[in-house]
This record gives C-alpha cells, structure tokens and sequence, in this order.
C-alpha cells in the first residue's frame, strides 16, 4: 500500500496523508499536482511532498482523487528548498505553496463550469458522466466542483471536465476562476486559393464599386509582397482609422482574404539586433579573476563595489560565461522599477531568452513565464523575490543586486523570508553559484565575508577612474541662527543648486518622507486627526487635499475647522516630500521641478516618463523619497542636497544608522557618474554625529568597524540571531494577557537575558488589531539550532491554549 504526504495551500502545520489508488501507483511522483479532498467536501490541488509506505494508525486517509500533470511541476530541489525554508523560517508548507504558486495553477472547489453560449450538443457522442453534467448545466448556469462530486465519481471529475472542454461544450467561468488560456493574436493574409485560380485584374473590376475594399484588398496585397515572411497583423489595418473591420468583413465573405491566429507571450520580448559587451577595465578584470578564483573554491562572492564601479558590468560578464556552459542565470532586484537600464543592456544581448517574473504580472503572464522556465526556453531570467519559487531545471548563477535592500524582507506579505539568504541556499540545491553585489552591503553580509564565509571582492574606484563625489556638511543650526536659512534651506545649499542650474546640470533633493506634513494640528486645543483604525496620526497630502494612513490605507478630507473646538487655526507639521517640492519650485520659479515617489508614481508608466525626461535633461530638479536612490544613472546629474539629513537617524531601530548610511551613499552614488565633479550637501542639526563624519571622510573600513563595535556593545546581529513574535487580537486586553501567557512560556525554556518583552508594538494599533512584541536574541552557531527548538516547544505550548488560538501570530526569523 503506498501513501502520499500532501501539500495543501492553506495556512496549516506540516503535510496531510493521502492513500494512492492502485490505478495512481505507477505515475504518481513527489512534486506533481494531485486533487484531493479536505476538511468536508472541499477540493483541493495538492503538490505530492513524499512518498512512503508507512499506513497512519490514528486515522484512515482519503484517496488521491486524480493526477493533474504528467510529469512533476516542481523539481525535487525546489522540494528541498521548500522544506528548508519552512523549518528554517518557522512558517507552513502550505503558506509557502499559496505564495510561490500562480493561482491558475491552484484549481478549487470554488472553481465554477457554464455551457458554452450557442452550443448544439451532439448528446449520442458522450457518455454516461458527460452527459449527467450537461444535464445539470442545463438545470443551473453555474456548478462548482463540490456540487460535480453529488452524481459523478470524484476520481472522474476532473476527466469529465477536461473531455467536454476540448470538446468545447462547456467553460471555466472566468468571473469567478481564471484559467490560464494562451493568448492568441489575430493576423491576415490574402486566401491562396485566389492567389493561385483567379486573375487579379478581374478581382480588381468586381470591387471597383467598393473603393474602401479595393483599397484594403491592395493594401494586404502590397504588405504580403513585400515581406512574405513577416505576417501581417490585424489590428495594423484599422490604426490610422481609414479601413474599419466591416471592410476585412466583406472581403472575407467574398473569400478574398481570411483571418488565422497564432500563439504569443503576453510579456513582450526584445526582437532587435544583438551587440557584444564592452571590454573590462583593468580593476574590473582583477575583480572578475577574484570571482572566478572563488567559484573553483566552491564559495559564494560578496561584490562590494562603490557607487558607479560597474558592478553591473561584472555581472554581464558573469552571466555570458554561466550561459557558455549552457546554464540559465537568476538576475534578482529588491524591486522591478530598477531593471530599465540592466534590461536595456541585457536583451540588446539575449534578445527572446531574457525574461521577467514580479508581483505585477497578470496571472496569466505569470503561468506563462513558469511554463518557459519549466520548458528550459529562458536563459536569463529578471526577476524580484518570488522567481526564487520557479521550477528551474539547470540553474548555474544567482545574481542578487542591491543586496543590503529591505525589499528582500517585506515584513507585510505572508511568509517572512529573506531573498538574500534564501537564494544562498536555494542555489547549494542546484550547485549553482551566487554573486550578491552593493555600494552599501549589509553590516552582516560584510562580517561574513570577513569571517571567510563568502568571498570579499572590493572595487574602490568608479568606472573610468572617475572621482567619488566630494561631501559637505552644513550646519543648519549655525544657518538659522545667522539667519542665512530660506524655509528648510540654507543659503549656502540654494547657492549650490543655482550654481548647477547655471552650468546646465542636474540636481537630486531626498527627502525620505511621504506627503506634505506629518501632523495637521489645532493650535487652539491640540487636536491632531489620528486614524481611526491604527494608532497613527494622519499625513496630509497637498496634491490629493486629503488625510491619508500610510498604514491601513484609510483617507479623509482635510478639516477646514478643528472637529474639537471648531477653530480655523489648524497648523501643518513635519515636513514632507510634497513640502519640499512646492518649497523648490518657489525658489526656482525657472526651473522644472519633478517629484519621485510612491504617491506621484501611481499612474501606469509615470516611473517611465520621469526616467525618459531626466535622460532627454527636460528636468532641472528631482525632489524625491528613497526610490530616487536607486537605479538612476545618468550623465548629468552633479549635486544631491539632503536638506533633513537628522530624520534618517532619530528611528526606533538598531539598523537606523546603517540605513542612514546605505540610503545617503547610495543617492549621492547619483552624482558626478561621468564627469567626477559630483557633490553631495548634507544639511543637519548634528554635523559631528559619528555617521555623518565617517560619510564625510569616506572610509569604509572604518565605517563598518563603528557598525559592527556598536552591535557587538549591545548584542545585535551579526553577533547574535534575532526572532521577532508578534502578537495580534481586536481586544486589547485578550492580546496583552496572550503575549504575558507566552513570554512566561518562552522564560520557562530560554535564559532571562534571550527574552525581551512581551511589550506594545511601535504602533500598538494596526488595522484595528492591537499588537504585541516579543524579541528573542539567540546566540549563534550550534546553539542556536538549541534555542531554536525550544521556541518551537514554546509556541507549541501556546498554541494548546484554547483560549489563545483566536490571537494571530507572526513569527520573522532573522528579524
């Protein structure tokens, strides 16, 4: 008797056995898709975890109702990838199933079936279980598959169902579940049979009262001459407005020209011409003979290259040597608004074998990109965290890009996971190798490079021997006391930037604050407008005029009157990146001003039209948040003003400094990239702060030893591993004693000194849910797998509370 372990996607601990079917013993295999039942009558697509032999005692499984692929969707190294993120990360299969896969790919009970419209059913030609489900459709419009199983066996389902649609009696109702359809694109041409039996010259005379048809006719005709192998596409036909699709009608009805389809990508692929790469610098070569000599070690490299080195240079070089050995390439970026320019240089290159995966694919591009990457058709593929997930069948390299980025580890999207270090492991699985490369690499990617775990490549100098830009600090408070300040701006930075508008350069104001204002404030009685679902005070948003939660999402229009005390006297507080704006377009009334940031980019290919004027030098001045630190690289742009550097490092977060850090080096990287006279003003309260004084003198040894002195004071990663528990409920008083039940729990089992809290989350309303936080630092190395089982044991414990298991919980390894 044989037995599968099932992965289900759904939100629940380890896998589920299932009994295989004597018919399912010889095909079954771990990684295929299989329907199973669960929980009631509710069918679901599992993907087959293991295969064994041992028969549950506590319980008698349920079949394997049917197959659902041919051969495994998933390789076996995604398997092992799967497993290990799950134990490593402390999170469900199922959670990690429901994030990796398409939902096309996920077939449910809720999947609903309609006849076709104008369908005439050949009913002799069915049998038995076709006909009853025909039937039924004719009795209701809509069945899902829960209501299939009441008159067909559940082992036909799903035969019965895939019969009728080649047949094309019935369809999936697409309202309800999308299914993945190829996307076909209509194309014309002139019929052959005319081209062949009859005289153009009387085809000509019978339209000659259609001068429109006549002229389509001829139209086609002159299209397919001239290029017989390019098909002509239907849409073409109708751009200009002259010819309308009842004209191609006629002509097809007379059996003049006829319409055919072919299959194509939903994601465009570049089809022009293919040019080599330029040659390496001499620092370069000596960077890529570092990174050959590490791949023959068998480790992994860290390409720490200063802003502009040509890092990305290094990389394509990289990857024409993996694809040479006839291996594929993972390029990974924390965000898929920085591939413009490495997409620019990688498909002039690789053409149709250059792909895309992100969170802004349709479903169904999503399903053809996975069908490519299974089909080996992708060479390279670019992509943002969740292509780690994709069944690759010869993976050679993983690129990660910017590899010291939050986006790698968003704490909102379930299951918590960071991409950095997941790609280490996921490449160990396929005996691939990785390059993670940044200006900036993370105080913890560093250590380990320095502790031998990685390879350290350092690239010094920018591409071209161009000179790193040249800092100042201005002290503001020294400005305004001199009175030489115009609103957030001191003279000496206004100089600055006139000084590069009169040299015709470009300029890059950061200012890492969304909105207009922080706080909207009554000055009569202190009123400022919280939101009502988290415990935030509401930004105001100039350009929309509205109060906006950067939370929960929730808007409101701004008061005119304080709704306390009803007073006119409502005060703006804390600057915003709006502010700052409409500030610089006041002092430079001349000038074209542009805004980069998560609000003004909303509309569909806004990021575009910025990046397209920056380069065409229509923009003078772009003021903007953190999205305009990365991957702007253009020729002109000489001079980055921070005007409220101080707001970068007053946060509640060990990582503040590091990020002040990172998010400074990485803009003013924007500065002098070509003609080396780039100048980065940083405007603080504080110039003598340790950070900015390092940032100052540009020493990155010196740099990294501060970071990693001030973490090991205080026991912070690199130097100890952090688990974050967080716990949520609607009542405050429910979640206040689940986190006490469960910091007792965890001092039971841990040292005093591991274990800190249970306390109020930084916002201790979110959504309408109260938050509580637990923080576990762990020691490292073999200990830690110690300590880590007993935190499992804990929550484990908590879990058999009753009473708690309404109390949602989040767990983020690596906090």
């Amino acid at each position: 008797m044989q037995y599968a372990q099932i992965i289900l996607p759904l939100n629940l601990k380890g896998t589920f056995t299932y009994k295989v079917p004597d018919e399912l013993f010889s095909v079954i295999q771990p990684g295929m898709r299989v329907l199973v039942q669960f929980g009631g009558k509710k069918i679901y697509t599992g993907i087959v975890f293991e295969l064994h032999n041992q028969e549950p005692i506590e319980f008698i499984p349920k079949d394997v109702i049917s197959i659902l692929d041919e051969q495994p969707i998933l390789p076996p190294e995604q398997i092992s990838f799967w497993k290990w993120l799950s134990e490593y990360y402390l999170c469900n299969l199922g959670e990690i199933y429901r994030f990796a896969f398409p939902s096309s790919l996920k077939l449910e009970s809720e999947t609903y079936l309609k006849l076709k419209p104008n369908t005439v059913i050949e009913f002799e030609n069915l049998d038995l279980n076709e006909m009853y489900l025909i039937q039924a459709l004719e009795v209701r419009q809509l069945i899902n598959l829960t209501d299939i199983e009441a008159f067909i066996p559940k082992k036909d389902i799903i035969k019965t169902i895939n019969s009728l649609i080649d047949l094309q009696y019935i369809e999936i109702d697409e309202k309800i579940s999308e299914k993945y359809k190829a996307k076909e694109v209509a194309y014309v041409k002139i019929n052959d049979e005319v081209l062949r039996n009859q005289n153009l010259t009387e085809i000509l005379l019978k339209l000659n009262k259609a001068k429109k048809q006549k002229d389509l006719f001829l139209h086609i005709l002159e299209k397919q001459t001239e290029n017989p192998d390019l098909p002509i596409k239907k849409s073409q036909l109708f751009e200009d407005g002259y010819f309308v699709s009842a004209h191609f009608k006629s002509l097809a009805d007379k059996n003049l020209v006829e319409e055919y389809y072919l299959r194509k990508d939903r994601i465009e692929s570049y089809e022009g011409e293919i040019e080599e790469l330029e040659e390496l610098t001499e620092t370069q070569e000596v960077a890529k003979a570092e990174i050959n000599e590490a791949f023959s070690e068998g480790k992994n490299v860290l390409l720490h290259g200063v802003t502009s080195s040509g890092k990305t240079h290094i990389y394509l070089e990289k990857i024409e040597d993996c694809i040479s050995e006839g291996k594929n390439v993972l390029f990974l970026l924390p965000e898929i608004s920085l591939t413009k320019q490495i997409t620019q240089r990688l498909e002039k290159k690789y053409g149709r074998q250059l792909a895309f995966y992100h969170q802004k694919l349709t479903d169904f591009e999503k399903v053809e990109v996975w069908r490519r990457i299974k089909n080996n058709d992708i060479r390279i593929l670019i992509a943002t965290r969740s292509s780690l997930f994709l069944p690759f069948q010869n993976l050679g390299l993983i690129v990660v890009d910017e590899e010291h980025d939050s986006g790698y580890r968003p704490r909102e999207v379930s299951p918590y996971f960071n991409a950095k270090d997941a790609a280490l492991v996921l490449a160990k699985f396929y005996d691939a190798k990785v390059i993670s490369g940044s200006a900036t690499p993370s105080v913890e990617s560093y250590y380990s490079a320095r502790k031998g775990k990685m390879k350290y490549v350092f690239l010094g100098e920018r591409f071209g021997s161009v000179k790193l830009p040249e800092f100042e600090l201005i002290n503001f408070k020294e400005a305004q006391d001199s009175k030489k300040v115009s609103g957030n701006f001191s003279l000496r930075l206004i100089d600055e930037i006139k000084k590069t508008l009169e040299d015709k350069n470009q300029t890059i104001i950061l200012h890492n604050k969304r909105g207009y204002a922080s706080v909207l404030e009554c000055e009569s009685c202190g009123y400022v407008n919280y939101c009502s679902n988290c415990d935030v005070v509401m930004t105001y948003h100039k350009s929309a005029n509205e109060m906006k939660c950067h939370y929960c999402g929730q808007r409101a229009s701004k008061p005119k009157v304080c709704p306390k005390c009803f007073s006119e006297n409502l005060n703006e507080r804390g600057v915003g990146v709006e502010q700052i704006h409409e500030e610089v377009s006041k002092i430079f009334p001349d000038s074209e001003v542009d805004r980069m940031d998560v609000d003004s980019m909303r509309k569909k290919f806004a990021y575009e039209k910025l990046y397209e004027k920056i380069e065409e030098r229509e923009t003078d001045i772009i003021v903007g948040t953190q999205m305009i630190s990365k991957g702007l690289d253009f020729d002109h742009i000489e001079l980055v003003a921070i005007p409220k550097a101080d707001s970068m490092l007053y946060v509640q977060d060990f990582r503040a400094e590091e990020r002040a850090y990172q998010l400074i080096t990485q803009v003013s990287g924007r500065a002098g990239r070509v003609s080396g006279e780039g100048k980065v003003l940083i405007q603080t309260y504080n110039p003598d702060h340790s950070v900015f004084q390092l940032i100052k003198i540009n020493n990155i040894s010196k740099i990294y030893k501060y970071f990693l002195t001030e973490r090991q004071k205080f026991n912070y990663p690199p130097f100890t591993k952090l688990i974050m528990i967080e716990l949520k409920h609607r009542r405050d008083e429910k979640v206040n004693r689940a986190s006490q039940f469960l910091g007792s729990v965890l001092r039971k089992y841990l040292p005093e000194d591991c274990v800190l809290g249970p306390e109020r989350s930084q916002i201790s309303r979110l959504n309408n849910l109260y938050q509580f936080q637990i923080l576990l630092k762990l020691p490292r190395g073999k200990k830690y797998q110690e300590y880590k089982s007993l935190v499992l044991l804990s929550l484990k414990e908590f879990d058999e509370i009753t009473a708690y298991q309404s109390v949602k919980k989040d767990v983020f390894v690596d906090f």
